[in-house]
C-alpha cells in the first residue's frame, strides 16, 4: 500500500493534475476546445488520447502530424498521447524543464468509455510521476438527456461516476427538471462524496475544474446532507436503499453504490487497521474510492484517510474542536458487501 502523507510535504512543488473523464458525448471535447483556445492567462497541457470519439486536432490543431506536442496561441499545450500516460507526462516534464514549454498544471481528458482508475493510480504506483505531479480530482461530466440509459447500459459510465471528486450534469436545457432532478439523485446514490452541478450550452468555468484538491487527504469531506436524511441516524449510516427507487431509479440496481459510516465510538487503531487491511486484500479491486476523518482513541486529532482500489493513505489532521468527535467514512464501489463492512468496521469500535 502507498502512503498518500508521504505527498503532503511537498504539495507546493508538485504540478496538479485533473483527469476530465465522461461518457460518449457528455462535452468533454467542448470543455477542452474551451481550455485550449479561451484567453483565461492560465498555463495548462492537456494530455488527450487519441482514441477519443472526436480529436480535439481536427478542428483546432492544424500542425504537423509529426509533432505530439502544440503549443497553443493563449499559452496552453497540447499533448495527444500514442503510447503510455507515463512516457507522456515524463516527456512533458523533461521539455518544461528544459525550458522549451510552459505549463502550471494538466488536464488529461480519457476515452469515452474508459475506466480512470488506472489513470488514477498511475499517480502513486510511477515514481517519476509522483516526483513530479500530484492528482488534484477526477472530473465527470455526465450527459443529462442520454445519462440515465448510460449508466444502465455501461459499467464504464458507473465508475466513471464513482470516481468522481466533481460531477457536472451537462446539456440540462434538453430535459425537463425533473428529468436532472431524476439523474442527480442517481448520482448521489452512487457517489455522495462529489458536488453535482448542472450546466448548459456552454462550458464549466474553469475554476470550478481546477484546483479542487479531491485527492487531498485533509480537503474537507463532503457527503452530502440531503443523502443522509431519509437515514436512521444511530451509529452506521448506509447511504443506499432501495425504498429510493421511486427517485428516479426506475427499479433497477447500480452495481456501483455507495454507503456511510459515522459514530460518536472511538475505533481501536489496530483493529482498524487489521481490518481495512483485510478488506483492501479481498475487495480492493471493487473499492474505488473511499475517504473518511476517524474518530480514535488516545489520539486529540483528526485521522484521515482515503483511497483508490488497494492503495490507502492515512495522515494526522488537526485537533478535534468544538465540534463533536466523530467518525466519518464513505465507501464507493462495485457489489461490495455493505452489511459485512458495516459490522466489520462496528467491531473495530472501543
Amino acid at each position: 500500500m502507498i502512503d498518500f502523507s508521504i505527498l503532503n510535504g511537498f504539495t507546493m512543488a508538485l504540478i496538479p493534475v485533473t483527469i476530465l473523464t465522461g461518457f460518449l458525448g457528455s462535452g468533454k471535447t467542448t470543455l477542452l476546445k474551451h481550455i485550449l483556445t479561451e484567453q483565461h492567462g492560465k498555463k495548462i497541457a492537456v494530455i488527450e488520447n487519441e482514441f477519443g470519439e472526436e480529436n480535439i486536432d481536427n478542428d483546432i490543431l492544424v500542425q504537423d502530424n509529426q509533432e505530439n506536442i502544440v503549443q497553443m496561441s493563449n499559452g496552453c499545450i497540447c499533448c495527444t498521447i500514442r503510447g503510455d500516460l507515463v512516457d507522456a507526462l515524463n516527456e512533458l516534464w523533461e521539455q518544461r524543464k528544459n525550458k522549451k514549454i510552459s505549463f502550471d498544471r494538466v488536464v488529461i481528458e480519457t476515452t469515452g468509455v474508459a475506466n480512470p482508475g488506472p489513470v488514477a493510480q498511475t499517480f502513486f504506483m510511477d515514481d517519476d510521476v509522483a516526483d513530479h505531479y500530484v492528482l488534484d480530482a477526477v472530473v465527470t461530466l455526465v450527459d443529462a438527456k442520454h445519462g440515465q440509459q448510460q449508466l444502465t447500459e455501461h459499467e464504464e459510465a458507473q465508475r466513471q461516476v464513482g470516481f468522481a471528486d466533481q460531477i457536472f450534469i451537462t446539456k440540462t436545457d434538453l430535459v425537463s427538471p425533473v428529468e436532472v432532478d431524476a439523474l442527480r439523485t442517481r448520482l448521489m446514490h452512487m457517489n455522495p462524496r462529489a458536488p453535482i452541478q448542472g450546466i448548459s450550452k456552454g462550458v464549466v468555468p474553469l475554476e470550478a475544474v481546477l484546483d479542487l484538491k479531491g485527492f487531498n487527504l485533509n480537503a474537507k469531506l463532503d457527503i452530502d446532507p440531503h443523502f443522509l436524511e431519509s437515514e436512521d441516524h444511530d451509529h452506521s449510516t448506509c447511504g443506499h436503499d432501495h425504498s429510493h427507487d421511486h427517485h428516479g431509479h426506475a427499479g433497477h440496481t447500480d452495481r456501483i453504490q455507495s454507503f456511510v459510516f459515522r459514530s460518536d465510538k472511538p475505533f481501536d487503531h489496530k483493529k482498524l487497521e487489521d481490518f481495512l487491511g483485510g478488506i483492501l486484500e479481498v475487495f480492493g479491486e471493487k473499492m474505488l474510492r473511499y475517504k473518511g476523518v476517524l474518530y480514535v482513541k488516545g489520539s486529540n486529532r483528526k485521522v484521515v484517510f482515503q483511497g483508490v482500489h488497494q492503495m490507502m493513505g492515512s495522515d494526522l489532521a488537526g485537533p478535534w474542536g468544538a465540534e463533536p468527535k466523530q467518525t466519518r467514512m464513505v465507501f464507493i464501489g462495485i457489489d461490495l458487501p455493505k452489511d459485512t463492512l458495516l459490522a466489520g468496521l462496528e467491531g473495530c469500535l472501543v
